[in-house]
């Protein structure tokens, strides 16, 4: 493939997923065609289908950005806490934001999802992605506990599991009904006592007041701590998402 066109490549798909997010939203996974998305980013079917072999890939390639970009996001907002404000409220606070262009995703990903349902390969398919996004999810969380001074009892997938139920429940009825139900209200109201049931303080670890739901940083809130003080233990660290 010419260089030209090897770096026009990402800039051509960008736009693309960018145009299908749009299409998607304002007229259905199913009723939007590769010649509106194809239109709206304006590439031919050509640049498409070097892209993309049909509109489940390029839904698929949405999921992974978006999740990628939601991962983000709460990362860059972990890192930038103090360690007083390591605490479950803190953190269900910042995992309860919803930002203004989730409702367009929140269409797509609905209509995919009853798609793969009835959809036995895209249902699979799905699922691994679907294990992906957990993954990250567990491990994210995982790390966010330990430097809180916390560990979870429960299994970190199953875990995982129930955030994405509640998070998808709660923006089903706050986009329905918004002045009842703004987007978020439910984690604010409901993540932290969940996580304070769901966790324990890390063995070893010397409780002080309020700990169970306001854990100070702690020599064991990161294992590095014990060596003495790096650069990484004094940070949030820019990997501890949820």
């Amino acid at each position: 493939m010419p260089k030209g066109v090897t770096r026009r490549r990402p800039r051509t798909r960008a736009a693309l997923l960018k145009a299908a997010l749009e299409t998607f939203a304002e007229h259905g996974f199913h009723a939007t065609t590769i010649e509106q998305i194809c239109e709206r980013a304006g590439y031919t079917r050509g640049a498409y289908y070097s892209n993309f072999a049909s509109k489940e890939e390029l839904f698929l390639a949405l999921f992974d950005e978006h999740s990628d970009r939601t991962v983000r996001r709460l990362a860059e907002a972990i890192d930038a806490l103090t360690a007083d404000e390591y605490t479950l409220t803190r953190l269900a606070e910042l995992a309860a934001r919803v930002e203004p262009d989730e409702r367009d995703w929140y269409l797509v990903t609905t209509e995919f999802t009853l798609h793969a349902i009835r959809d036995p390969q895209a249902a699979w398919v799905l699922a691994r992605h679907d294990e992906r996004l957990r993954a990250e999810i567990a491990r994210g969380l995982t790390l966010v506990l330990r430097r809180a001074g916390r560990e979870l009892t429960v299994d970190p997938d199953l875990f995982a599991r129930l955030l994405i139920a509640l998070r998808e429940g709660g923006l089903a009825q706050s986009y329905v009904e918004p002045a009842e139900l703004p987007p978020g209200s439910l984690e604010r109201q409901f993540l932290a006592p969940l996580l304070e049931v769901s966790t324990r303080e890390l063995p070893g670890r010397v409780p002080g007041p309020g700990a169970a739901t306001d854990p100070g940083p702690g020599p064991a809130a990161d294992p590095a701590a014990e060596s003495g003080p790096t650069d990484q233990s004094k940070r949030s660290g820019s990997d501890a998402v949820i």
